[in-house]
């Protein structure tokens, strides 16, 4: 396998190592970070509509405490009462008493005439018959008004109640001290940039603003109005200064007024801000750490892969070496068996000259001599030679052949110098001296000759290199 093989496979394994993990990896952050912000925009938005709830209560409360105080008043004393300046200031400051958010105390009749009057402003016999909150009262009982300047010239807003007796019919009123009420209004605190406020219909506000908007200036927020009397509306929008807001809006006064509750949309959902930023965090490392896992066993398995490749190249040497000694020793086998036979003649022939010179030494026709010496030594070189190469021949016979393994005692004393007289004079050409040191105390081995040999010429084979 080439290099570029290398490098297909590993690209396909990394990429493969890094997809497989990372798509239900992010499909997980996913899922988990929309049902986590889905949950927690959920929860923010709750416990804005529960604040919204528990200050239109209060508020609604409060306007309800005060008419109820007035309609006591009208079922507890009579117009002559009410209209005598002493028991009108007694009855006042028993008001105050419960609820200093009062200002005034005012009677009126049903000409609209201001005929008693306790506060801090000159308005007795003033006539109020033209204006809107006179024309409301006597129309349906009570009213609350919307902040309007009046003759004192100065915000505020009053709550009136009416009464019938007989043929006369009159009016108590009194005046709302609008910082005190505003107070009450902007008790909300929502994290940093949280607000209550109130406006009318036409979008004028009836309490200041934390953010500086005062009464009677025209709101630029964007406002939606709730369907009904106590539903609570949320919504994002932005004002018109391009600020984001999460806003809950709510119906008071009969519809009449709107309560607004706002905050910066990045400080409502300043914790999904948080858990974003942490998700961006785990995912960063997530994916770095199945990158990093990635590489390092794309890496190791492509180190498999290439000492496997040259362990199977090397096994594949090693495969044809063997077969090639296998080769080696049938062809072995063949030559000694081809050489077996004119050896065998030679000895004939040499046994024959032996008997030939025995028989003209004793017949006298080869006398000794010199020369019947040499000839007498030359045949006993030539046996000892014939004997050699036999034992070379039989020995390469044995090595070759392919047959079943015969067990029996193996003396090593002779059976080593056989095998090592067979590679010596190669090993001596390649500059290798074999020395035996034999002990002779050396015990026979039990096993198959043929294969004990084959093991030993392995074994020095490779020792030697040759």
């Amino acid at each position: 396998m080439t290099e570029k093989d290398y490098l297909s496979i590993r690209k396909n394994v990394l990429m493969s190592m890094i997809l497989v993990p990372i798509i239900p990896f992010i499909l997980s952050l996913g899922i988990g970070y929309y049902s986590f912000t889905n949950s927690l925009e959920n929860s923010t938005i709750a416990s804005m509509k529960r604040i919204v709830e528990d200050h239109r209560i209060m508020i609604e409360s409060f306007l309800a405490e005060r008419r109820h105080d007035l309609e006591f008043i009208l079922h507890a004393y009579s117009y002559e009462q009410v209209s005598n300046p002493e028991i009108l200031n007694r009855i006042f400051q028993n008001l105050q008493a419960g609820s200093e958010a009062l200002t005034d105390l005012g009677v009126f009749d049903e000409s609209g005439s201001h005929v008693a009057y306790n506060g801090p402003y000159a308005l007795k016999w003033k006539v109020y018959r033209e204006e809107d909150w006179f024309i409301r009262v006597m129309k349906q009982g009570y009213y609350i008004s919307d902040i309007f300047l009046g003759y004192r010239k100065v915000p505020h807003f009053i709550i009136a109640v009416k009464k019938s007796d007989g043929s006369r019919q009159w009016i108590l009123r009194t005046t709302i001290d609008t910082q005190m009420f505003t107070d009450l209004v902007e008790k909300v605190r929502i994290g940093k940039s949280g607000e209550a406020y109130l406006i009318n219909m036409d979008g004028i506000l009836q309490t200041n603003m934390r953010s500086g908007k005062k009464l009677m200036d025209i709101t630029s927020d964007p406002i939606r109005y709730a369907e009904k009397e106590n539903e609570i509306r949320t919504f994002i929008d932005k004002n018109k200064e391009g600020e984001e807001y999460l806003f809950a809006t709510t119906l008071l006064k009969d519809k009449e007024w709107l309560l607004v509750v706002r905050q910066e949309k990045s400080d409502a959902f300043k914790s999904l801000r948080i858990v974003g930023n942490f998700i961006i965090i785990i995912s960063m490392i997530g994916f770095i750490l199945i990158t990093a896992v990635a590489f390092y066993i794309t890496d190791r398995i492509i180190s498999s892969m290439k000492q496997m490749d040259s362990e199977k190249k090397e096994l594949g040497q090693h495969l044809i070496r063997s077969q090639r000694l296998a080769e080696l020793g049938e062809m072995a086998a063949g030559f000694a068996h081809e050489i077996n036979n004119p050896l065998q003649i030679i000895r004939s022939e040499q046994a024959l000259i032996e008997m030939n010179l025995d028989e003209f030494k004793k017949s006298g026709l080869l006398p000794p001599s010199d020369s019947l010496s040499e000839v007498e030594d030359s045949m006993s070189q030539i046996k000892l030679q014939i004997e050699r190469c036999a034992g070379i021949t039989q020995a390469i016979l044995k090595f070759g052949r392919q047959s079943e393994p015969v067990l029996q005692d193996v003396d090593l004393r002779e059976f080593i110098p056989q095998i090592i007289n067979m590679i010596a004079k190669k090993a001596t050409v390649h500059g290798i001296y074999i020395i035996q040191n034999i002990s002779p105390e050396t015990r026979p081995v039990y096993g198959d000759p043929g294969q004990l040999q084959q093991v030993l010429l392995n074994l020095i084979t490779e020792l030697v290199q040759i």
